[in-house]
């Protein structure tokens, strides 16, 4: 039997959006060599290199919400169009400011165009799919982004030391490349208005159940985004077992997510959104918190597939559910709440992750990440769409 059988009655936009996305995070580069764009190519301190990234999470956080209204009131297939077209010119010409205040400027504003990518593109997504379709769907475009990061990442490497500014350059004309195919292929305005009598839906910041289901997801974004803080200082500084090492635990994460995301969530479609949420936020859970104990290369790895399976559960789960709670004509503020979580939590959880491992020590941070995981997974075994059996009440 096929895992990948569920696939098959995907509809056309569906393998186009995702198609478009794979092409643009295949030169996907600037952001993991910003700072040392700023620090080796630009000679800024770190400090200053500090505020540059500050730049970039302020740009993200301040049009996150802002960004999936204007996808809902614009069309989501335009407003696509305009954060692939926008943000890849803008990524070329960000390496000709002479300026710091100017490249703060336009590191921002880079920040809040790249932002209006993700609302537009998971409200067009699970418009554009049948609600039991939509957890493939999701699965399927992750697939893409994590194909394309696979690839944009290490050639950034070859291409960094010839020239950053090439970088940027290089990441733009692929985010063109992007744009230009849905410009090309996706010309109707699919999932751009609201029908005709269709009563508009409330506002997203008053839904209740949409509270109890972000609210904690935040610390289990924090949790994840361990792996861009304290993690490298575990497994590079402390265990002295490389970075050669931390970036192959990186590939064994990428390789799970690219042959097993989608099998797994098809298999998992007809799940509550509750079981699913609690299994992936377990998994979370148990990774990070096993951390604790991994001290040599084959029990990171191991940690890494307990994690990586975490990951693969939860946020195509995380994302159909939003996309179930959310009415037709407000999808994109909906998803715009949900990439805010994601920007607030990269933002915060690094930065306390290390003040914490830095005052209290690894092994404490390794179980308070089990800890707050596996409290945020028994809320979420609660959560129940609409239409479902009875789970929490609001």
């Amino acid at each position: 039997m096929n895992p990948w059988r569920g696939l098959r009655g995907l509809p056309r936009e569906v393998w186009l959006v995702c198609a478009s996305t794979l092409v643009n995070r295949l030169g996907t580069m600037a952001l993991p060599f910003l700072v040392l764009y700023l620090t080796e190519g630009r000679r800024w301190t770190p400090a200053e290199a500090g505020f540059g990234m500050m730049a970039y999470g302020a740009g993200a956080l301040a049009t996150g919400p802002f960004s999936g209204r204007l996808a809902d009131r614009l069309g989501h297939v335009q407003v696509l169009k305009a954060s692939l077209w926008s943000s890849g010119a803008l990524l070329l010409v960000l390496p000709l400011a002479t300026t710091k205040p100017v490249l703060f400027a336009l590191i921002f504003l880079w920040a809040g165009l790249t932002q209006a990518f993700w609302p537009s593109s998971m409200a067009l997504l699970a418009g554009l799919a049948a609600p039991e379709q939509r957890k493939a769907v999701f699965a399927l475009h992750r697939l893409a982004v994590n194909l394309g990061m696979a690839v944009g990442p290490a050639a950034g490497g070859f291409i960094a030391h010839h020239s950053y500014a090439w970088v940027f350059w290089t990441d733009g004309l692929t985010t063109l490349a992007g744009a230009l195919l849905l410009t090309l292929v996706l010309k109707a305005p699919i999932g751009s208005s609201l029908p005709h009598g269709h009563a508009p839906g409330g506002s997203p910041w008053r839904d209740r159940r949409l509270a109890y289901l972000l609210l904690p997801f935040v610390p289990l974004l924090m949790v994840f985004f361990q792996i861009e803080g304290t993690l490298p200082l575990w497994v590079v500084r402390d265990l002295g077992l490389g970075s050669r090492f931390f970036g192959l635990l990186f590939t064994v994460n990428t390789l799970l997510i690219v042959v097993l995301e989608v099998a797994l969530n098809l298999a998992m479609a007809r799940w509550p959104h509750g079981r699913q949420l609690f299994v992936g936020s377990f998994c979370l859970a148990a990774g990070f918190g096993l951390t604790a104990w991994a001290t040599g290369y084959n029990t990171l790895i191991l940690t890494t597939v307990v994690w990586t399976f975490g990951e693969m559960i939860l946020f195509p789960a995380m994302s159909d559910a939003v996309a179930t709670l959310a009415p037709p004509d407000r999808r994109g503020e909906y998803m715009g709440l949900l990439s805010l979580c994601f920007a607030a939590a990269l933002a915060l959880g690094p930065w306390l992750g290390v003040l914490a491992y830095a005052k209290a020590g690894p092994k404490a941070v390794w179980l308070s990440t089990f800890v707050i995981a596996g409290g945020a997974g028994l809320l979420l075994l609660r959560f129940r769409t609409p239409g479902t059996a009875p789970g929490i009440k609001f």
